[in-house]
């Protein structure tokens, strides 16, 4: 008998295929601030149907990296500080959480995983590859996300992190970005001795050190 075919399952990943393409060229700046967004251009772009797209533009919405009017047209969101300095006291809060969270259940493997996530991290940064370490932060901060193993503190950080990755991208693009490999190193010290707290408190604070970076985009 063939293996029944999963629509829904097809269909959401489409969507999320769609939302990290989108988000993603808003991010580097291929779509750029107020740049309109049309469904069939971006049908012919992604590949993909008009459904899983409108799904995807709901979501980035939400971030508060588009806008949308009904009836209307759909843009790229411009900057705005205000709403990235509060999506950023929320994400340093979440990740104070899910480290001290991770913390009591970290063992070998998620050890080698945080190490080699900031090798990759500093390594990406002397290339000079913005992209490459978001990537490589992202697979960081996931290690006591994914431990945390709290669905609700995923979902939260979903909604807050989209519109500070023009932030990270726009810091991980300069020297001042290297900092994260010794604050990312100093996390990783004191979660391992199962310092909950002072690890906490430190994702915390590295996650504040975009303030600078917030009026200049």
């Amino acid at each position: 008998m063939p293996v029944p075919e999963n629509a829904a399952h097809r269909r959401s990943l489409l969507r999320e295929d769609a939302y990290r393409a989108l988000r993603d060229a808003i991010v580097d700046g291929t779509l750029a601030p107020g740049e309109r967004l049309r469904d069939p251009e971006l049908e012919h772009w992604l590949g993909i149907s008009r459904t899983p797209i409108r799904e995807a533009l709901a979501r980035l919405e939400q971030a508060g990296l588009v806008r949308t009017r009904p009836g209307h047209s759909t843009v790229v969101a411009p900057w705005d500080a205000r709403a990235a300095r509060h999506a950023q006291t929320l994400a340093a809060a979440l990740h104070q959480l899910a480290v001290t969270e991770a913390v009591p259940h970290l063992d070998a493997g998620h050890a080698d995983a945080l190490h080699r996530s900031n090798d990759e991290f500093a390594a990406a940064l002397a290339a000079g590859d913005p992209d490459a370490a978001l990537a490589a932060d992202d697979a960081f901060h996931d290690v006591f996300v994914t431990v945390a193993g709290n669905p609700l503190l995923r979902s939260a950080l979903d909604q807050a992190t989209p519109l500070l990755r023009r932030i990270e991208r726009a810091r991980f693009s300069t020297l001042s970005g290297r900092g994260s490999v010794a604050q990312h190193a100093a996390i990783t010290r004191h979660a391992l001795a199962r310092d909950a707290e002072t690890a906490g408190r430190l994702a915390r604070e590295n996650w504040l050190t975009l303030d600078p970076f917030l009026d200049l985009l």
